[in-house]
């Protein structure tokens, strides 16, 4: 089965500590953060939900070329196959504030939006193919694009559409065939508090196939038929972030597989309450990233220790003393270096076939068997931004031919504070240098045999 999930990707970032005294300039706990993650939220999030049942997911959304942006890409998992829509400004960041396992704060960040500009032709290719349609609606401008609510009112009848609404959004296209507000979404929209009174006023106005007001513990109503559909009761405090993606997974699975409106929202329901009571959304873990494992391994070292993180990048292609000594005066200048370098294909999309000449654990080896280097993280994409984003280095180094203008990941660096250090060169020493010497040396020989034929 193929979902195509639509809507605005989110980085949710959790902060947690412990508050034991209050600040002294003003009644407020002061939290001493203990711990860092990240994770995919918003669309995002319904996208590795859904993957984690063994759905193949497509994931249309749009996200900036910022470091929240490049950290959102590396937690998805591999399996979701991402296709952006335009955007334009900062990915949206949703951070809590968490001591004692309860929220004491929300920090929003990141204005960014999708503009009403025509997507590219794989959105629409994508959305023709799905099995299932989930739009997952934040408030980013997803849903008001007119091209996309076009494709979305042509789904052949057969293809089942969720519309999880949201009050900054626009509203469902009528070819909805379910939408699934929660309960204060549903009052804000129709103005009227009961259920589900209020449920059947909204599928009256959006001419949708049904609407399905959520309602946490007390489960879910449904309209036009009028149920209200229970929920299993749980135990104790729950962490509720991300129930409405996982009812929202549950409910369009189900109709895809062939199921009634009222029996997929009690089985989306049952769904929702499991998910909660396993941790919600905060319990979710990235699975491990084997691109930077070793260089964060040192980043955590030198981040406990309150030291500088260094870091450098290239392809390191025939290692030679101008490399060396680049390394040598990059690395005095913090606590630890970590060489972010460039994956084969990499190399070759930058600098053409036959390039790289030496394959890229070979460049590894030698590069981790420097005195200067503490770890190396290689990076598969044409520039190492998102993997700058990951580490966030405090000083970014490259060789003394580079421009700034040239350096798009001096603007990620520098986003989060970091700094940019242009080290000399070393003369006479370059890896194109020694290659046309190479190919000298190859054709005098050649023409040396020549001649004594």
């Amino acid at each position: 089965m193929k979902l195509v999930i639509v809507g605005d990707a989110l980085l949710d970032l959790d902060l947690t500590g412990s508050a034991t005294r209050l600040c002294p300039d003003a009644p407020v706990p002061v939290v001493d953060v203990e711990a860092r993650r990240g994770r995919p939220g918003g669309a995002a999030l319904a996208a590795v939900l859904a993957a984690g049942q063994g759905v193949e997911v497509t994931l249309i959304s749009g996200r900036g070329a910022d470091p929240a942006g490049y950290e959102l890409d590396r937690l998805l998992p591999a399996g979701i196959r991402a296709v952006d829509l335009p955007f334009t400004g900062g990915t949206p960041s949703k951070t809590r504030v968490r001591a004692g396992g309860q929220s004491v704060v929300r920090l929003d960040s990141g204005a960014g939006f999708v503009p009403d500009v025509a997507p590219g032709p794989s959105v629409v290719r994508e959305l023709r193919s799905a099995d299932a349609v989930l739009v997952a609606d934040y408030g980013r401008g997803a849903t008001a694009n007119s091209r996309l609510r076009h494709e979305l009112s042509r789904l052949p009848p057969g293809t089942p559409l969720v519309w999880d609404p949201h009050p900054r959004g626009a509203p469902p296209v009528a070819r909805a065939d379910l939408v699934v507000p929660n309960e204060s979404e549903a009052t804000l929209f129709s103005g009227i508090t009961a259920q589900p009174a209020g449920a059947m006023a909204l599928w009256r106005e959006w001419e949708c196939g049904a609407v399905a007001v959520t309602r946490g513990e007390r489960g879910a109503a449904l309209a036009p038929s009028g149920e209200l559909i229970a929920a299993p009761a749980l135990d104790g405090a729950v962490d509720t972030c991300g129930a409405g993606d996982g009812f929202a997974v549950a409910v369009v699975l189900a109709l895809a597989r062939g199921e009634s409106t009222s029996d997929a929202v009690t089985d989306a329901v049952l769904a929702a309450t499991r998910f909660v009571a396993s941790g919600g959304a905060g319990a979710w873990t990235a699975s491990e990233q084997p691109a930077a494992a070793t260089g964060l391994d040192v980043v955590h070292r030198v981040r406990e220790r309150g030291g500088r993180l260094v870091a450098a990048g290239g392809c390191f292609d025939l290692l030679h003393p101008g490399h060396v000594n680049l390394l040598n005066q990059a690395r005095g200048l913090g606590d630890a270096l970590v060489v972010c370098l460039n994956s084969d294909a990499s190399v070759r999309r930058l600098k053409g076939p036959p390039r790289p000449l030496v394959g890229v654990e070979d460049r590894k080896c030698l590069l981790e068997a420097l005195g200067s280097v503490d770890a190396v993280a290689v990076f598969e994409e044409t520039t190492p931004c998102r993997l700058l984003a990951e580490l966030r280095p405090d000083v970014w180094v490259k060789g003394g031919d580079y421009e700034p203008s040239r350096m798009p990941e001096a603007r990620i660096v520098e986003q989060f504070g970091g700094e940019v250090v242009r080290v000399p060169l070393t003369d006479g020493y370059s890896t194109t240098r020694m290659l046309r010497k190479m190919l000298e040396l190859d054709v005098n020989r050649e023409d040396l045999h020549e001649r004594a034929g």
